[in-house]
This record gives C-alpha cells, structure tokens and sequence, in this order.
C-alpha cells in the first residue's frame, strides 16, 4: 500500500510503498476513504510537538473508509461495511473510562500519534471502536466528523453545558471553531463568532452566527460582546490556543459565566483570580469527544441538523499531501481532506 511517513519535523512528508498489514485479533483493516487535515499534525511536522511513537509514523486521525478485512474476534462487522474512526480511543476499564470519561482515558490511544493513522491506503483499528457511518453521509466529507465536529460537540454539550437561549462567544472560525458555532446554534444558543477573517465570519453567519466580530476591526472585542449581549456572554469558547484570545474570551464574559478552553497552547495565559473567585466564573478544559456522543453527532449529521459536506473546501491525493498541509498552514478553506484511492464513495 501506499502511504506519507513523518520522519523528523522540519522535513516533508515521504510517500513510500509499504505492505499492507493485516489485522490481529479484535482488529479491522480499514480501507481509508479519506483523512481529514487538521492542524494538530503540523503541531509535529512544524513545531516539533513530539509523536507517543517514535517516528517513523504515518499522522491523519480523522478516518472513514470501509471495512477491507476482519482480524478474529472482530465481531459485528462484515467487509465492505462503511466506518468513521474516533480520533482517540479508551482502553475501556480504567477508573476515567469506567466513569464515563473515556476521552482522557489514562491509556488514551490517538491514531496518528501513539498508533499509525490515515495518511495511507489502509490502516488497522480496533473493531470495538469502529463505528458505523450512516449511508446517508457522504463518506469522504464524513471524515471530518471524527474530529472537527465531534470535539465541538463535547465542548458544546458537556463542557459548556449550553442550553436554549444562553449568549455564546466563540473566538476562532476555523475548522473546529466553526462547529462550535453551528453546534451552539442548533441548540438554540445565540452566538457571536469572533474571527480576524471577513470569509470565515460569513460562514458563521451561514451556519447560525446571529452576530459576528472581526476583532482587527473593534478596539476591544469584549465590550462589543458586552455591548452585543446586554453584559456579557453566558459561554465563551477559545478554539484557536493563544493566550491573548483565552484572554479575550475569558473577559467576555458575565458574572457566573464559564470559559471553555478548546485550543491548545503550552503557554501561560494571564487571570485575574480574584474575579474568578468573587465573581463565581468557571474555567474548564475541552479534549475531544467521548466515544458514547459519536452515534449523537453522526444522528444530528444524518437528519442535516448539522452541516458536514459543505465544510470540506479542498480535496488531494495522497501523493499531494504536502501541498495539502499547505494549504491547511495558509489558512484557506474551513477543512480539507486527503483521499488516498481516487475511487468515488
């Protein structure tokens, strides 16, 4: 099969002929339909955020595909069956699994990263993970929900707790950003989209935005979310990963308010403890999604509640995958994917 090795950051991606493996006990092969691109992999190739495995690995952990081959025990599954892939998986009897909790599973697995991922032809996946994809969603397009939609969906739903009529901000209209917005907006949240990006704000208009803010256009975006909100949002999300817009989102917010923090940034952000204490603000992490939300989302896909195929602005080949990343560093598009077989889905 044909697959892209990362080797060392700094450095392309290689396309190499490698064989095909073949599962093992309790494993699927799955043929890869598509890969969603996602700017986690350039955090390896770019920044050189070191991989759990050690290179080389082949990155990509939004998959779908179909089943091509069933290792023994991969029971319920027949070949040719199409299939979406969790980015992440639990080993399912750790105290964090066992509570529900299996998207920060102590022994967390993430293809593209602990494991080979979906930058091939083929790849193998745990059968108990593998979840069905509804004939009704397109299988390349779908790819994208593994990851862009169904992260925003445990950040709307569980970490933020958004319900019917609350104010939301959301800073950062990228991939998962944009979900965030029509996710909150499919459940009634009024939504303020907050970009530096007039394209992208259109689209948050498109998928349910009542408001938008182009923040290089505002002298400070938290008195236009004020302003706009009659004292400040009920749910802020920061789903970009630097510490000026965590600040921003953080200070859009009203008394009892709660910040969700998306995206990911190893640097300090700046707080003013004392408001959080006196004035009850609630400050909360967001990693992916657990694995008992993916037939949720796929539901919500499947019924059009949520937008899933006109959010895929580019295709490549897999042996365009550099010019794919890209086009992801440019920032061009809303998500993007990479098909490794040209054959139609």
């Amino acid at each position: 099969m044909k697959a892209a090795f990362f080797y060392t950051p700094k450095q392309p991606l290689k396309i190499e002929e490698v064989p095909t493996p073949s599962p093992g006990p309790g494993e699927v092969l799955i043929k890869v339909a598509a890969c969603g691109l996602c700017h986690t992999d350039l955090s390896y190739i770019d920044h050189g955020v070191p991989t759990f495995k050690k290179p080389p690995l082949i990155l990509g952990h939004e998959v779908s595909g179909t089943i091509a081959a069933l290792g023994k025990d991969a029971n319920g599954w027949k070949e040719g069956d199409r299939v979406l892939l969790p980015a992440v998986y639990g080993c399912g009897e750790c105290q964090l699994c066992r509570t529900g909790r299996e998207n920060i599973c102590s022994r967390m697995v993430m293809f593209g990263n602990h494991v080979d991922g979906g930058y091939a032809e083929y790849m193998l996946a745990p059968a108990k993970d593998t979840i069905p994809m509804p004939e009704e969603i397109p299988l390349i397009e779908g790819a994208i929900i593994a990851d862009a939609v169904t992260t925003p969906y445990h950040a709307v739903v569980n970490r933020g707790q958004v319900e019917p009529g609350d104010a939301v901000v959301v800073f950062g209209c990228g991939g998962v950003g944009i979900n965030i917005v029509q996710i909150a907006a499919a459940l009634g949240a009024q939504v303020i989209a907050v970009d530096i990006v007039d394209s992208k704000l259109e689209w948050a208009k498109k998928l349910g935005a009542q408001a938008v803010i182009n923040a290089n256009q505002v002298e400070r975006v938290d008195k236009a979310v004020r302003k706009l909100t009659g004292g400040g949002a009920q749910v802020a999300f920061e789903a970009i990963g630097y510490p000026a817009t965590q600040e921003q989102a953080f200070a859009s917010l009203r008394t009892g308010g709660r910040f969700v923090m998306v995206g990911y940034s190893p640097k300090p952000m700046s707080l003013n403890a004392g408001r959080v204490m006196f004035r009850e603000m609630e400050i909360i992490g967001s990693l992916g999604c657990r694995a008992v939300d993916y037939p949720r989302v796929l539901e919500m896909a499947r019924q059009g509640k949520i937008k899933v195929k006109e959010l895929v602005s580019a295709r490549f080949p897999l042996d365009d995958i550099n010019q794919a990343l890209d086009y992801v560093r440019s920032g061009e598009g809303l998500r993007s994917v990479v098909v490794p077989s040209q054959t139609e889905h």
